[in-house]
């Protein structure tokens, strides 16, 4: 059941990260597009720079729960460094729930926050719910809490693997 489980993560985070690069490429595209076209062309297209602001939230919270179950996330080691092994693991779990506790708020705050904002609209994108721009942060809450289950249940998942193998339980 833990490597399935693992393994289902592993293909979660492989979205994450093809979603999040998907979000920055376009990134990357729109805002030369509207730097040209105010400047060379000298009509302002107003679309770029809000689209961008839309992916880059996508970006934000999706990519941060890649970065999280990579652990390539910002953390300050110093005090975890300076600890003990059975102190380290005690400060890594609690910091897992501490991270668990805001992905549950970002959750249940976050789809509060999409359907209080479900009926506006953007005015450069009249047809696109302001709710519905809000999803990724319930969306990236839940992701997250899903590998700090990950974490506490199977422990870290291995930093070679791209893909887990596919070999039978070991339980």
């Amino acid at each position: 059941m833990k490597h399935t489980y693992a393994r289902a993560m592993e293909r979660l985070y492989i979205a994450c990260i093809a979603l999040s690069a998907a979000a920055l490429v376009l990134i990357t595209l729109a805002i030369p597009y509207g730097v040209f076209m105010r400047y060379a062309m000298n009509s302002a297209a107003s679309w770029p720079e809000p689209f961008a602001v839309l992916l880059m939230v996508f970006f934000s919270f999706i990519g941060g729960a890649a970065v999280y179950r990579a652990k390539v996330h910002i953390a300050v080691q110093a005090l975890v460094n300076a600890a003990g092994p059975g102190a380290r693991r005690v400060m890594r779990t609690l910091v897992d729930l501490c991270l668990a506790g805001m992905a549950v708020f970002m959750v249940f705050y976050g789809l509060e926050l999409s359907r209080t904002t479900w009926n506006q609209s953007i005015a450069e994108f009249p047809g696109l719910s302001v709710g519905l721009t809000y999803l990724p942060i319930p969306l990236g809450g839940f992701i997250t809490l899903l590998f700090i289950i990950e974490r506490l249940w199977c422990g870290d998942p291995p930093p070679e693997s791209v893909m887990y193998t596919d070999q039978p339980e070991a339980e």
